[in-house]
């Protein structure tokens, strides 16, 4: 089997460079997509939360133990920990213009699967090879042809090296027939990056993090997944985030937490309170310009 490459692309690049690149891939990294005082102020206010956070699964079955790493942290409600993420990440322009162009045409409306900080490490060995979207099995059972069910922006915070645990990827397993094959290690390769960049997965792509084998670096990323909205989200965001932080964000941002109304595509809409949107119940005022180009299917230009 020819093993393809990690393509690369630039955070300045046309999208529709980007989604022809991811389809043809599976996962590309992107260079830049967050600036060096993003990173470094995004770092700051993760600093304490993640200090606070013990390394290794909070769940008592060995199978997710092992998947969640038994050196690695993991946090979760980015949005409230993090102003730089609710503000700048939520709303990076070429971030919605990949998702409406993966989303919009086969699903309708997206909304953020999860925002989780994950960093491996010393010691911490090779994540289980997995898709993405194995969580949600019937698109596994339908396989190359299915849908997109998500995707995962996943940013370097901290440099990616093949010794610290950069990411392993197995690019073009997307296109694979049987996703009951989550091929071999020896298949995949490192995701190396420098923190701002971006390695973007398609659910259907086998990857897993890779082993911390250095003494004292720990690799730290965040994994910003989104998913057509008509699929149950990890983080249940509209138990977890304040009300009061909500009506600060634009209505896409909104959305996309779960603030409001979902519209998949063919259905009068979901996520609503008496067939009425439900940003009206919770008094969020604003019109969210992204509905309006899901309607008139034309395609985003930054």
């Amino acid at each position: 089997m020819t093993q393809i490459p990690v393509p690369r692309v630039s955070a300045t690049d046309d999208p529709d460079k980007i989604i022809h690149t991811l389809h043809q891939a599976g996962a590309l990294i992107i260079e830049g997509l967050l600036s060096r005082d993003q990173v470094q102020e995004l770092n700051n206010e993760l600093d304490r939360p993640l200090e606070a956070t013990s390394s290794g699964s909070k769940h008592n079955v060995d199978q997710i133990q092992d998947f969640h790493g038994s050196n690695t942290k993991r946090l979760t409600n980015v949005t409230t920990h993090s102003k730089i993420f609710r503000h700048q990440v939520l709303e990076n322009d070429l971030v919605h213009a990949v998702a409406e162009r993966v989303f919009h045409h086969d699903s309708g409306t997206y909304w953020m699967g999860a925002a989780q900080v994950i960093q491996i490490g010393p010691g911490n060995k090779a994540q289980v090879l997995h898709r993405d979207q194995g969580q949600y099995p019937v698109f596994n059972l339908l396989g190359s042809k299915a849908p997109e069910a998500t995707i995962n922006f996943l940013i370097a915070l901290t440099d990616f090296t093949e010794e610290n645990g950069a990411t392993r990827v197995i690019p073009g397993s997307h296109l694979w027939e049987d996703y009951s094959d989550m091929g071999s290690h020896d298949q995949t390769l490192p995701a190396t990056m420098k923190a701002g960049d971006a390695i973007l997965m398609s659910g259907k792509t086998v990857h897993g993090g890779g082993a911390n084998q250095t003494a004292n670096e720990h690799r730290r990323g965040l994994a910003f997944t989104l998913q057509c909205s008509y699929l149950t989200p990890e983080e249940a965001n509209p138990f977890i985030i304040g009300l009061d932080t909500i009506k600060e964000l634009s209505p896409r941002a909104q959305r996309i937490l779960g603030f409001r109304s979902q519209f998949p595509k063919s259905s009068p809409g979901l996520w609503q309170s008496d067939y009425c949107e439900i940003a009206d119940v919770l008094g969020l005022s604003g019109d969210d310009p992204t509905l309006d180009r899901l309607r008139q299917g034309i395609n985003v230009t930054i």
